[in-house]
């Protein structure tokens, strides 16, 4: 008991306070490095932005305490998820990027984002919206109609929240806004009507109708865009 307790204090002073379910099965043990609150957001923002000052993690994380955020990172460095290194240019300010086992967790974001999508539609009406959180399913969701077309971007957002999304040869990619990139068009828009017209719930007419402003070649996008379907509220969609 006095052991235990010892033990217990030592991993406070170290900041480190070990949490397990203590259960040999492989979802227990994913979780007890995973499964704390806005650890698999933090990973998001990785997946999204590669490496990250702390403050850009931050920035896409509305809400968060910043100690608090501190010790996720922590415990992801400490189980090998994520990697700080310094920021290049910058003495003193290290960068976090996600490791092989890191990037490895795109799956399960994947998962995640097709079972949560029949959830979206009923989020509350001040659930906070952030461009860049689209790439994601935008990589899931578009496709290159027209492989036999000369390749193209479309930026969703702005440098500092968004990002480009190109068409070539019958693939989709994402990625951060790149400066030296010419998107064919620019899209921006509130974040509810951006959801339901990349699931092809609503045509985009009626997106624009509804407050999504393209500037540029607006039939850019129908070369991405899947058919409109009936509702927003489809299971596995992603």
């Amino acid at each position: 008991m006095v052991l235990d307790t010892f033990k217990q204090a030592l991993d406070k002073v170290k900041g480190v306070q070990v949490k397990s379910y203590g259960q040999l099965c492989s979802i227990a043990r994913a979780l007890d490095v995973v499964g704390d609150r806005w650890t698999l957001l933090i990973v998001r923002e990785l997946l999204i932005g590669g490496a990250l000052r702390f403050g850009e993690v931050q920035r896409g994380l509305p809400g968060i305490a910043t100690n608090l955020l501190t010790q996720r990172l922590r415990d992801l460095e400490t189980n090998g998820v994520v990697a700080r290194e310094p920021a290049p240019g910058i003495p003193g300010t290290p960068t976090y990027r996600l490791t092989e086992r890191g990037r490895a967790l795109d799956g399960v974001l994947r998962e995640l984002l097709k079972w949560g999508a029949p959830t979206v539609p009923e989020a509350p009406s001040d659930a906070i919206f952030q461009m860049h959180w689209l790439s994601q399913p935008a990589r899931f969701l578009l496709a290159d109609h027209r492989p036999d077309e000369p390749p193209i971007v479309i930026r969703f957002g702005t440098f500092d929240d968004g990002f480009d999304l190109t068409a070539a040869d019958g693939t989709i990619t994402v990625n951060p806004c790149q400066r030296d990139v010419s998107p064919l068009a620019r899209v921006a828009g509130p974040g509810p009507v951006l959801v339901a017209l990349l699931q092809g719930a609503m045509p985009l007419p009626a997106a624009i109708a509804h407050g999504v402003d393209v500037t540029g070649d607006a039939a850019t996008l129908t070369r991405v865009l899947p058919a409109p379907q009936a509702s927003t509220n489809v299971p596995g969609q992603y």
